[in-house]
């Protein structure tokens, strides 16, 4: 599983890197200036790698994907360098001057853009919880590629356009015509530069306009917002089960149960597979121990392992007393209900006020969730009243009269019951254990035990049942506690379609509410833990990570614009942005199931940095015609927009396009990353369109309002 997975995602990083290939071939037109872009990608994923290894972090599946995603975005920066210094060259510069003057004017805008995707997985790779591990694999390989490539953006572009891009002007004035494509092209950037120049000039129009699109990507994405999970179990190829008998069972019964496992399973491995029936077993063990059994099953068709799950539960249902708990085997989960595992933890002062809540909750949880549904309940200790055990209580007042200590009672009993160690005697250099015991120690009936001789002090000889009382007792066979206190655990794994936030939801409004007030009349307390609680955890750390990131994200972009109300309008596209990343999860919902689990959620994280990098460049561009070209407000801002058309498509398709095999190729591993993938297309692809239409006139209105104080005016920056 784990070659497959990594072998997929060297694939998705190799076709990503094609697609956002051809995606810059199609803008240029030009070989010359493509490779120059294209450079780029191996020099980021290669420095990637070093930076990685002299971490000392390992290269694993989350972040080779971390890297397949990083394809797409770390030509962002180069496209907006090489873009900038090929406008110029049209224009008749030098080839060494328009390297000069474009790597100088977009320097800082870059610069800029990178920072706010680095500064968004601070919070995340400080995080103290089980999936910090996963999210900093992801957040150090994009992190470390994105930086590189903007020193490769400032650096090795800029040398190589001066000497790839020389020669006459004239041949980079007109480009090798696509038909159909650029008349398309031509007329979406005249409607986008109409759009500016209408609400520039009519403020009106452009805040209700502004307005209609915030409050619709806010009330969609409160509408749409799917109920949360917590990790993905993964899809290896391989079904694991136990099989728990109630106490008291013999081997041979517990056998047979087993067996019976075992016999509704062989047909799929010894004979012909209906196409419409279970899938063809490949491989199928099963281990008998007192007290249960463990079973695992591979598929044939690695895609369809899952079906197994029912296959090998079915046979168990009509036992009674009986359970299986079996589950696609779990890559972030060892246990048995692996990472979608809820586990109410009842604790009371003892067993006797436990247990008739337990069954409460037990007969509740039976009710709400099916078995046959695919739903998987385990009690934990088992909740029969337990195994029967023969409990010896000595007679104190006895054992005083014939002068016997409790001591030498239990002494006689390990003696004559299974043997007593007495001494270890070394022969040949090791030591052997001396064993005394009754010549039918093994084969002690309960009714035998009362004959036990015991040997008092004096040398008369009492029989057991003289000096004890012997009682057959039903007991349990565990005994758990938590912080002290008897408990019992109820394990519930809900099937693949129900969400764990609906489950959680459900048992604690359902079932805890409706027993907290019999529960503490008795002194009980039930509360949820497992993948319950590192849900809730994980949740609330994830809000507060993407808070910190907007807080910082606004700090960096008031430091680089110099204005307070700026940074609010390139903020204005992360609410957008999270509307087309619950777009984009819908849209896959509707061939292939995928939750919002917690690594889908990073997408979210990616994107509050990612987004705002178009409008950075748009406002800075506006402030350059402003600085350097002496346009007034209007003008310049309707130029920065025509101008940062063009580049804004190409990187934000070339991201998209190494995107795209995340999410549409299957395989091992690709469950991991695939939600990650489509929330991140969906919301740069969404708030993309939305920055060319909320930035210009709102830019316009705050360069003209009083806020915009000294924000025009040339900087030392700038003169650099």
């Amino acid at each position: 599983y784990i070659s497959s997975a990594i072998d997929l995602v060297q694939q998705n990083i190799w076709i990503g890197g094609l697609l956002a290939l051809s995606i810059l071939l199609l803008f240029l037109r030009s070989i010359l200036p493509t490779i120059v872009i294209f450079a780029a990608i191996p020099v980021s994923v290669i420095g990637t790698f070093v930076a990685i290894a002299g971490l000392g972090l390992s290269i694993n599946v989350i972040s080779l994907a971390g890297l397949a995603f990083a394809v797409g975005m770390v030509v962002d920066a180069s496209i907006v360098s090489l873009e900038n210094i090929f406008r110029l060259r049209q224009r008749g510069m030098p080839s060494d001057v328009a390297a000069y003057h474009g790597a100088r004017q977009v320097w800082a805008p870059i610069l800029g853009s990178a920072l706010t995707t680095v500064i968004v997985f601070i919070p995340v790779l400080l995080l103290e919880l089980p999936v910090g591990q996963l999210f900093r694999d992801i957040g150090i390989a994009i992190s470390v590629a994105v930086l590189i490539s903007v020193v490769v953006s400032v650096t090795v572009i800029p040398a190589l356009a001066a000497r790839l891009l020389g020669g006459s002007a004239d041949k980079y004035q007109r480009l090798l015509p696509v038909p159909g494509l650029d008349h398309l092209a031509r007329a979406f950037a005249r409607m986008i530069v109409s759009y500016a120049r209408l609400t520039v000039n009519r403020s009106l129009v452009g805040l209700i306009v502004v307005a209609v699109v915030v409050a619709g990507a806010a009330g969609f994405t409160a509408r749409f917002m799917p109920q949360l999970d917590y990790l993905p179990d993964g899809n290896a190829n391989f079904a694991f089960g136990r099989i728990f008998t109630p106490p008291g069972y013999s081997m041979d019964e517990t056998l047979r149960i087993a067996e019976k496992m075992e016999s509704a399973a062989r047909p799929l491995w010894e004979e012909e597979v209906a196409p419409d029936g279970p899938p063809a077993i490949e491989r199928f063990f099963f281990v008998a121990f007192p007290g249960g059994a463990f079973a695992g099953a591979s598929a044939v068709d690695p895609n369809r392992v899952s079906e197994l799950q029912m296959v090998l539960m079915r046979p168990i249902f009509s036992e009674p007393g009986a359970g299986a708990f079996v589950r696609q085997a779990s890559l972030f989960g060892r246990s048995v209900g692996g990472s979608r595992s809820i586990r109410i933890d009842i604790s009371g002062p003892n067993r006797d006020a436990v247990l008739p809540i337990a069954y409460r909750v037990n007969e509740r949880i039976a009710e709400l969730f099916p078995r046959t549904e695919g739903n998987q309940v385990r009690a934990i200790p088992n909740l029969d009243n337990g195994a029967p055990q023969i409990r010896i209580t000595p007679d104190l007042n006895a054992l005083a009269r014939a002068g016997v200590s409790v001591r030498d009672v239990s002494s006689a009993v390990d003696v004559f019951n299974d043997g007593s160690n007495v001494i270890q005697i070394p022969i040949n250099g090791e030591l052997i254990d001396l064993v005394v015991a009754g010549k039918d120690a093994t084969n002690l009936t309960a009714a035998q035990l009362s004959d036990i001789p015991i040997v008092t002090r004096g040398g008369n000889i009492l029989r057991l049942g003289q000096l004890a009382k012997i009682d057959i007792v039903s007991a349990p066979e565990q005994i758990r506690r938590i912080g002290g206190r008897q408990a019992m655990s109820l394990q519930l794994r809900p099937n693949s379609s129900l969400p764990l936030e609906q489950a959680v939801a459900k048992i604690e409004q359902e079932i805890i509410n409706e027993i907290r007030d019999i529960a503490g009349d008795a002194g009980v307390t039930v509360s949820l833990n497992g993948a319950a609680s590192a849900l809730n955890a994980t949740w609330q750390a994830m809000q507060a990570n993407v808070l910190i990131a907007l807080g910082v994200i606004f700090l960096l972009m008031v430091v680089l614009l110099r204005n307070f109300v700026l940074p609010l309008i390139i903020l204005l596209a992360v609410p957008v942005a999270a509307a087309g990343g619950i777009g984009g999860l819908a849209f896959l919902n509707v061939f292939i199931q995928q939750p919002l689990d917690m690594l889908t959620m990073l997408g979210f994280v990616i994107l509050t940095g990612v987004v705002v990098n178009n409008a950075i460049l748009m406002i800075e561009q506006a402030m350059l015609h402003i600085r350097e070209e002496n346009m007034d407000i209007s003008e310049a801002v309707i130029e920065a927009t025509r101008n940062r058309v063009r580049p804004i498509f190409m990187s934000t398709l070339t991201s998209l396009f190494g995107l795209v095999p995340l999410v549409i190729f299957p395989g091992a591993g690709a469950e991991l990353y695939r939600g990650l993938g489509v929330v991140v297309f969906g919301g740069l692809g969404l708030s993309t369109l939305a920055t060319l239409i909320i930035v210009p006139p709102l830019l316009a209105m705050a360069l003209r309002s009083p806020f915009a104080g000294r924000v025009t005016q040339r900087s030392n920056l700038d003169a650099v």
